[in-house]
Parts: structure tokens; sequence; C-alpha cells
């Protein structure tokens, strides 16, 4: 039998897990931030390069190898040098990233800053949810382990509405703004300052007291549990992390192993949410939000102002999600999510296949425009409120401890991977299928998402981490 938890922390404990938490998700801004740098840019880039729609999707997807290569290695560098340290890392690529890609001077290069990105990308990914699922008391860890996906959504919001401003402040994102330098190599450039603030914080919150049990620092461990995560029995709590713990600093793929095609099932459930969040195009929206609505006749700055829009109900659902997740429960969202997201990718489908003209000159007549954007907003919403955050929650903390690192690992690198696949199809296959064909496939995977769920996700509403077992039983 699982135990709950039921204790809370006191106020004080419970504002500076609050506090750690929002800096760990500092990172998870960053991750929004930079991935949707490249909405406003794609286009101007594509011009400036002279570049094919191949090589358009290759630029903007080839980040998401590097953020494949940067969570799978991010777990494990956190146990060797601690959740810190690589915070910090993160916070220098983001940096060097960021003035690479805005001073580029040819696509090699460019190509190069992209992966570097993706590299930073992909460490926070993991590093942050792990942190914050690690400090946060299990009464509120939903609530506090969506702040990563929060964080995401503010920094897509923050930095979509940093290029209609360029955009708009240079009289189009080709055009030069200060210095002599185009509006949109400053999309960029101006993640700098959030990068370097990331840094700052990095040094200032406390090491995970998994982390410092792992290296045996047992007093300090009690005193970020007491202090941080307001347990009532710090030392108790530091004996069961440490019991276990003894394997987790060795975990490999043999922890990982099961009878269902040589993987535990679980790493089977956190492989599929993972695909599965990715599979229904939310990134089709938030990497080329704006290329789409020019596509179908929108002008540049109507389409910056509905990329804005989009963003802000993304940022509005997920702190719904925050705010019911250990409430109403991670598999009960999941289930609204998948329903809401199918009737929304199939208005949108239905929608696109009404587009009219070809070429630069298209359009979607009578109500087929607002009925485009209704089932685009509406997608976000659902997604916003299920799959967004909550599979980045499940992914910190369904599995047990014996395997947590390697399966969290794994999970995060396959949803990169399918983000690569997704973002990379979509603008070559717009070209060949049209718009409606691949609304037709996300609206597919939405209705696949929904059996997934009932099937297989288990709920883990309320666990404690060290309580996590392996198994996938379901519960409503």
């Amino acid at each position: 039998m699982v135990k709950a938890a039921s204790e809370s922390p006191t106020s004080g404990a419970h504002g500076k897990a609050i506090g750690v938490s929002i800096a760990a998700a500092v990172g998870g801004f960053l991750f929004g931030f930079d991935s949707s740098a490249i909405n406003g840019a794609v286009d101007s880039i594509s011009s400036h390069f002279e570049l094919n729609p191949f090589l358009t999707g290759f630029i903007v997807s080839v980040a998401l190898l590097g953020c494949a290569v940067g969570a799978w290695y991010a777990g494990r560098l956190a146990d060797r040098w601690g959740r810190r340290r690589v915070m910090l890392l993160a916070a220098f690529l983001f940096v060097v990233s960021s003035l690479g890609s805005g001073l580029t001077f040819s696509v090699a290069d460019l190509l190069i800053w992209r992966v570097l990105n993706g590299l930073s990308i992909g460490t926070a990914s993991v590093i942050a949810p792990a942190y914050i699922s690690e400090v946060a008391p299990a009464a509120t860890r939903g609530a506090f382990g969506s702040l990563q996906q929060l964080a995401i959504t503010i920094g897509q919001l923050v930095v979509l509405t940093s290029n209609k401003t360029l955009a708009g402040a240079a009289g189009g994102a080709s055009d030069t703004l200060w210095l002599g330098v185009e509006a949109w190599r400053w999309m960029f450039l101006v993640g700098v300052v959030p990068a370097a603030v990331y840094g700052v914080l990095a040094f200032l919150i406390p090491e995970s007291p998994r982390y410092l049990v792992l290296r045996g620092q047992l007093d300090q461990a009690r005193g970020v549990l007491a202090d941080v995560s307001g347990e009532p029995d710090p030392a108790g709590k530091t004996e069961e992390i440490r019991k276990t713990l003894q394997k987790e600093h060795r975990s490999s793929f043999a922890d990982l192993r099961g009878p269902r095609f040589g993987l535990h099932a679980l790493v089977w459930v956190g492989i599929g949410m993972a695909a599965l969040q990715q599979l229904v195009g939310i990134n089709a929206i938030f990497y080329y939000s704006t290329t789409l609505w020019k596509s179908v006749g929108f002008s540049e700055s109507s389409s910056f102002t509905t990329s804005v829009i989009t963003a802000g109900i993304n940022v509005a659902m997920t702190v719904v999600a925050m705010l019911f997740v250990d409430r109403v429960g991670r598999r009960r969202l999941l289930t609204i999510g998948s329903i809401g997201m199918f009737v929304a990718l199939v208005l949108t489908t239905v929608a696109f296949s009404q587009q009219v003209g070809s070429g630069d000159d298209v359009s979607l007549p009578g109500a087929y425009g607002p009925l485009a954007l209704v089932g685009a907003n509406a997608f976000v919403v659902f997604f916003a409120l299920s799959w967004g955050p909550i599979m980045w929650l499940m992914l910190a903390e369904m599995f047990p401890n014996r395997m947590r690192a390697m399966a969290l690992a794994i999970g995060t690198a396959t949803n990169w991977i399918f983000n690569f696949i997704v973002t990379f199809a979509f603008e070559p296959m717009t070209e060949k299928v049209g718009l409606s064909w691949l609304y037709g496939v996300f609206a597919f995977f939405a209705l696949v998402s929904l059996v997934f769920v009932r099937r297989v996700v288990p709920e883990t509403k309320r666990m404690e981490l060290e309580d996590m077992t392996g198994e996938t039983h379901q519960s409503a």
C-alpha cells in the first residue's frame, strides 16, 4: 500500500520552497524563451540566407537534436557535479548560444549556435523539474512541479512579445534596428539578459537534499529538508532517502529491464507520454505560428499579435493546471486534455481544408479564418491544462529511485527527438500535403493519447518520491 503525504510544511518553509523552485524554474523560462525565439526570426533567416524549405526546417529543428543530447547527459552530470553546477553550465551555454545566433554570419555557424542552444535547453529541461521535485513537499509537488511548465509558457509569451516589439520598432523583422543590426538578430541577442539572471540565481539556491545525501553530506541535507521543504522529521527523511538512493548512483540500463521488449513497463509509459506530447503538434504552433498565420493571409503584424495572444492563453491555462493538478489528479486532467485537443484539432483541420490560393497569395474564406483561430487556441487551452505541464511532472516523479535518473533521461530525450521530427517535417510537409492533412494527423495522435492515458498511465497524486514502486496501476 502506497502512503500519501499527510504532513504540511510550515508557512515559512513553504515560502522558501516556492522561492527556490521559482529560481530553478528560470531554466524553464529560458527553455521557452530560447526555443521560441526562432518563431519571429525564421522568415527573415530564410530570406537573408536564401534558404529552401528543407534548410529552413532544419535550422529551426536542429536545436532539438542538441536538446536530446543535453537531456540525455544532464541527469548524469547532475549526479556528479550537483544540480546547481549543472544549472550554471546551462546558463553559460544560454549566454554563448544567444550571442552566437544573434551575430551569425553564415548558415554553417548558425547551425553550430543552434545546436549549442539546444544543449542548454535540453539540460534545463531535465535539471529544473528534477530539482523542484526533490525540494518540494509531496502534498504540493504537483503545483510546484508545474512551475517548470508555467515558466516555459511565460518564456514563450515574453519572447513572442519581444519579437513583436522589435519587429514593430524596426518596421519589420528584416529591417535594421539598433547599432545597424537587423531586428531578427536582436530577437536572439536579448536572450543574454535572462540567461545571466539564471546564472546568478543558481548561485543563491541550496543544493538538492537528495544530491547531498548521495554525496554523504547528511547534515546539510537535513538542513535543506527542514529549512526549505518543511520536513517535520528531517533526520528520519534523510535516512529514508539514503536507503532508497543506495543503488541510484549505480543506475544503468539494467535497472530499466523488464519483460516488455526489454524495458520496464513504466519506462515505456514515460516514452509514450514524451512522444505523444509532441505528436499532437504543439510546437507546430509555437515554432511556426507567425509563419503559419502569414501563410493563410494574415499580415506580419497581425501574425505576431496572434502568436502573442496564443502564448498568453498558454500561460493562463498553465496556471489553472497548477491550481487543480493536486486536487483533480494527473490522469483526470490528461483525459480532459486529450478529449479537448482532439475536438479542437478536428476544427482546425476542417478550417485549413478550405484554404484557397497558392504561394504567397492564400487565405481562409468566410468563417474559416476565425474557425482556424478558435481551433488552434482551443487546442492550446487544453494542451496547457494537461499534457503541457503534466508530462514533465510525471517524468520527474513517477519512477522509482533506482531508475529515476536513467528513465527521466530517456523520457526527456524521447520528447526532444519527437519534437525534432515534428518540427523538421512541418515546413516541407506543409508544402507537400497542406495544413489540413497535417492537423488531421495531429488530431489522430490526440485521440491515441486519450486511449494511452486510460489504459496505462498511473496516478501519482500526493505520493512521496520514496514510495514510487514502479507499479503501473491506475486510480481515478
